[in-house]
C-alpha cells in the first residue's frame, strides 16, 4: 500500500493548460471545417465526382445548403474563415515559438526508428502526424482556391493536369485530413489522456 502512494507521489496527474489563442484556434478551425465538410457534399452532389451526375450521391441529409449555389456559398464563406484561421495562428506560432515542440524533428525520427520507450515513440507520432497536416491542409486550400476562381486561377487548374484531376484531388483531400485529424486525437490522448484534448477547447 505504501509503495503504491509513494509511487502515486511520484507520478501525479499531468495539468495541461492552453492560452485562449489555442482554445479560439481549435475551436474555429472544429466548426468551419465541419461546414466545409457538409456544403462540400452538398456541392459534390450537384455533380458527383465520381460517376458525373448520375453517378454515388451522399445522402441528402448530410449536406448544407439545399442546393449548389446554397452550397457553395456557405463553402466559400467558411473557406475564408478557415484560411484566416490558419493563417493568424501560424504567425501566433512563429511569434510564440511552438514550432519548436509541435513538429517532427530528427531525434522523433530517430525514436520512431530505435527506440523501446512507447511514450517517447507516441510522443513522436503525434509530431508527424501534426507535421503531415500541414501540406495536406495547403493542398486542400490550394486545389481550392482553383475550384473557386478557375478562370482567375487556371494556372492552378493545369497544374493538376485538368478539371476533374483537380476535383479529385480536392475532395480526395478532406477524408486524408479527418484521419488525420482522428489520429492526431487519439494520439493526443495517448500522451496526455483526456485532459490534455480538453485543454485544447474548454479547460
Amino acid at each position: 500500500m505504501s509503495e503504491f502512494l509513494n509511487e502515486s507521489r511520484r507520478s501525479p496527474t499531468p495539468k495541461f493548460s492552453q492560452t485562449l489563442a489555442v482554445k479560439i484556434f481549435h475551436w474555429v478551425s472544429l466548426v468551419s471545417l465541419f461546414l466545409m465538410i457538409t456544403s462540400g457534399l452538398q456541392i459534390y452532389n450537384a455533380n458527383p465526382v465520381f460517376g458525373g451526375r448520375t453517378g454515388f450521391h451522399i445522402p441528402a441529409i448530410f449536406g448544407l445548403g439545399g442546393w449548389l449555389a446554397g452550397g457553395r456559398h456557405w463553402h466559400f464563406a467558411m473557406m475564408w474563415i478557415f484560411v484566416l484561421n490558419l493563417a493568424w495562428y501560424g504567425l501566433y506560432v512563429l511569434l510564440t515559438r511552438r514550432w519548436q515542440h509541435r513538429y517532427i524533428s530528427t531525434k522523433d525520427v530517430k525514436v520512431l526508428v530505435v527506440s523501446q520507450n512507447n511514450k517517447r515513440k507516441n510522443y513522436a507520432w503525434h509530431r508527424l502526424v501534426y507535421t503531415l497536416l500541414i501540406p495536406i491542409l495547403f493542398l486542400s486550400i490550394y486545389s481550392g482556391l482553383g475550384m473557386y476562381k478557375p478562370a482567375q486561377f487556371y494556372w492552378i487548374v493545369d497544374s493538376f493536369g485538368g478539371w476533374e484531376a483537380l476535383r479529385i484531388t480536392h475532395f480526395m483531400a478532406v477524408p486524408i485530413t479527418i484521419i488525420l485529424a482522428a489520429i492526431h486525437s487519439q494520439l493526443g490522448r495517448k500522451v496526455g489522456g483526456d485532459r490534455l484534448l480538453d485543454s485544447m477547447f474548454w479547460e
